[in-house]
């Protein structure tokens, strides 16, 4: 059955389409999936860092059966409960004073969004984004993705007036300066930008994921975002923070933002906010945004009441069941586990993370090493653990599981990894 639904998925659905397995799910639970055989498998990779609550949770299901059964559509024809009350919900985790929100369907929707949000309000034309960020795939999303030259290739010219900055990673320094001799260079860049391609005050907003994500799970330097909220508030630029996939949790607080101290003025949030379902919201100030006159934007099926219901009972969850504390524990235990593990395996180059999403980098005499990890994503796969890959090489780890991972579980899926990282060792 295995072979005959994959030839039936090749003969129908196209190849960009990049499915990570050839698991044919039959049943998923918390931070498992179940195959067709019944074979069990641990998901640390949360469907692309999405289901924070891990899969099917039951409040969120019986969350999606009770609004299936009263409506399931409105189409912006219709007043309706849930739509308001997530917002309201949003309002009181958000940034302070983040308090209104347009509703869509995914990340790249929420950050088309915050394109046009930032241009209507700012009367400018230029957004500066960061080398290495992904913001989606869509043609204004993609005019900022940069973590891959594989999703540009082919579909240039992209949106104009777009510039790129390098996102500033201390283990692989765009400059390569060493992060104990650091002097900021990645933002002395960024000044020079400001001096050579585009001047301030025509740069509508500067966009950046607060924590890097599909482009290699790198944490930035305090310092460096406060510098750049500095800057957007001194030329009235407005700073854009990608939380799709870095809030909700993901991080142990309910956005990125909050571990170092900086409101944005406007967020965009999508992935983990509904447990799975399609769900996404562009956050600004009511001021921002009650000046977007109607029409200025819209959607069908944006704020569905389904995915609505789902995402407030998702928010209930991480608050009742103190998922925020856990990311934070285990996230911890799993960053001493691997930096341990890292003085025991030239391998692994560098390790990092806040919370649960933490970036394991494979190196090869300190290159990257795509095809060590791939070995490595294979052994783990044959012993049951999931995980996902990211960064421009790919290779590295993005270790993401469900923010209801407990450390006990958290164990067995790191000594899967070591007995991964032994076997591949002995076999060199």
């Amino acid at each position: 059955m295995t072979d005959d639904l994959i030839g039936r998925a090749r003969g129908v659905l196209t190849g960009a389409l990049v499915i990570h397995t050839d698991i044919i799910v039959r049943n998923a639970r918390g931070i498992y999936v179940e195959d067709i055989s019944g074979r069990r498998f641990m998901d640390f990779s949360s469907g692309l860092a999405t289901v924070n609550t891990g899969h099917n949770h039951p409040k969120v299901v019986a969350a999606i059966k009770q609004q299936a059964e009263t409506f399931m559509h409105s189409g912006c024809i219709f007043h309706y409960e849930p739509i308001v009350r997530l917002a309201e919900k949003l309002r009181a985790i958000t940034p302070s004073g983040m308090d209104t929100f347009f509703f869509s369907n995914s990340g790249a929707e929420a950050v088309e969004g915050c394109i046009k949000l930032a241009r209507h309000h700012t009367g400018r034309q230029g957004v500066v984004a960061f080398v290495g960020g992904f913001h989606g795939r869509t043609y204004g999303s993609l005019s900022l993705t940069t973590s891959s030259i594989r999703y540009r290739r082919k579909y240039q010219p992209v949106l104009p007036s777009v510039y790129h900055s390098p996102y500033p990673c201390c283990y692989r320094c765009f400059f390569g300066q060493r992060q104990d001799a650091c002097a900021m260079d990645c933002y002395s860049y960024l000044e020079r930008l400001l001096k050579h391609l585009i001047p301030p005050d025509e740069v509508a907003c500067i966009i950046i994921e607060p924590v890097l994500g599909e482009g290699g799970y790198i944490v930035p330097p305090a310092g460096f975002l406060h510098r750049l909220r500095d800057l957007c508030s001194r030329w009235d630029i407005m700073l854009a923070l990608d939380e799709v996939q870095s809030g909700m949790g993901r991080t142990g607080k309910w956005f990125a933002s909050e571990h170092f101290g900086i409101v944005p003025d406007i967020m965009t949030i999508a992935k983990g906010i509904a447990s799975g379902m399609p769900l996404s919201a562009v956050v600004s100030r009511k001021e921002i945004m009650q000046a977007w006159p109607p029409g200025a934007h819209g959607t069908t099926f944006g704020g569905n009441p389904v995915c609505c219901a789902a995402a407030i009972a998702t928010i209930d969850a991480i608050e009742e069941e103190g998922m925020l504390e856990n990311a934070l524990l285990v996230g911890d235990y799993a960053l001493k586990r691997l930096r341990s593990m890292q003085t025991s395996h030239e391998c692994i180059g560098d390790v990092r993370g806040l919370g649960l999403m933490i970036g394991i980098e494979f190196v090869k005499a300190g290159e990257p090493d795509p095809d060590g990890l791939r070995d490595i994503f294979r052994r783990c796969l044959d012993k049951g653990l999931v995980l996902l890959e990211c960064g421009v090489d790919r290779n590295i780890i993005r270790l993401a599981p469900p923010l209801l991972t407990t450390v006990a579980e958290m164990e067995r899926g790191l000594d899967i990894l070591e007995e991964a990282l032994q076997e591949a060792g002995a076999e060199r």
